[in-house]
């Protein structure tokens, strides 16, 4: 089967050829449709795992997929063969990645079945990014009526954090270029604030809490001083100080998401009704992927990345 893989930790992406993976007991092959790109994805490929995790060569890129279930394991009870599903396929060893046309993935995973008519595209850019966006809402402290600084707030999981947010009752100050601003209020951001145009600091104080989706260490300690006293700080990038937290009376630091199958059937009954929109970017058909997945965007993210199997 062809495959986005690299063959060593730090090598570029190439498309090869691959067997066909072979589920084992309690494991699901999926022959995938779609499949979403992240940034772990690249980090993954990159060594973060070397040393933590097992991990196979040539290594297969992905951890999230949509696609319809051909085969299942023994002793597997939640899916069956034609069964639509979605999720996330991270496991061990790291390797039997999604950029792929198939894909085995264990049935304990937060896998859980496409509704009738849900675009599998839409659904294999929502896992990773919806359910740290859900989660990331519900860590806030309270919800409603608190002012949220989301730093990052153009990216996948950027316009699906503003959102919920805005949903859930926060006044959402979102950063962006002065081209994202009617995107991110028509996605109920309150304000957005330009980043290239000088420190946050400079024109934002005292809100209840800072969400931080891009920044390195001396980037989200540089925006610290915006929230109040009590308040929280939330960094998905792993860049948070516990001790700087500590020096300035906030609470929070490194996020890291935990989803179930549940909580991404609720993500997908979301998007059905209209109360979420998923906004994918690029679609890259499978074979034209390596190219793109290492070509730097100068602009940033405005969306997900989906390759199309």
């Amino acid at each position: 089967m062809r495959a986005i893989a690299v063959h060593e930790f730090g090598g570029q992406p190439v498309l090869v050829d691959v067997p066909k993976p072979v589920p084992g007991p309690g494991g699901v092959l999926v022959r995938l449709a779609a499949a979403g790109v992240n940034p772990f994805d690249r980090k993954v490929a990159d060594g973060m795992m070397d040393g933590s995790m097992r991990h196979v060569f040539p290594l297969v890129l992905g951890i999230d997929g949509a696609g319809v279930v051909e085969e299942v394991g023994e002793g597997v009870t939640r899916f069956a063969p034609g069964d639509e599903v979605f999720g996330t396929f991270f496991q061990e060893p790291a390797g039997i990645g999604t950029y792929a046309e198939y894909a085995t993935v264990p049935e304990t995973n937060p896998l859980a079945l496409l509704p009738a008519g849900f675009d599998p595209v839409v659904a294999a850019a929502l896992p990773t990014a919806g359910l740290t966006a859900v989660q990331l809402v519900e860590a806030l402290e309270p919800r409603a009526g608190i002012t949220l600084l989301l730093v990052g707030a153009t990216g996948g999981v950027g316009q699906l954090v503003v959102q919920l947010a805005a949903a859930a009752g926060a006044q959402v100050v979102a950063t962006g270029r002065p081209g994202d601003a009617e995107m991110l209020l028509s996605l109920g951001a309150a304000e957005v604030v330009d980043h290239t145009a000088g420190p946050l600091t400079s024109r934002v104080h005292g809100v209840d809490a800072v969400i931080d989706l891009v920044g390195d260490g001396p980037g989200f300690a540089a925006n610290l001083p915006a929230v109040r006293l009590g308040g929280q700080a939330l960094t998905t990038t792993f860049a948070a100080d516990p001790a700087v937290l500590t020096s300035r009376g906030l609470r929070g630091g490194n996020f890291e998401v935990r989803g179930t199958a549940e909580a991404l059937s609720r993500l997908a009954e979301s998007v059905s009704d209209g109360r979420l929109n998923v906004p994918v970017e690029h679609r890259l058909p499978l074979a034209e992927a390596a190219a793109e997945l290492v070509r730097p965007r100068s602009t940033g993210a405005r969306g997900k990345t989906v390759l199309v199997v």
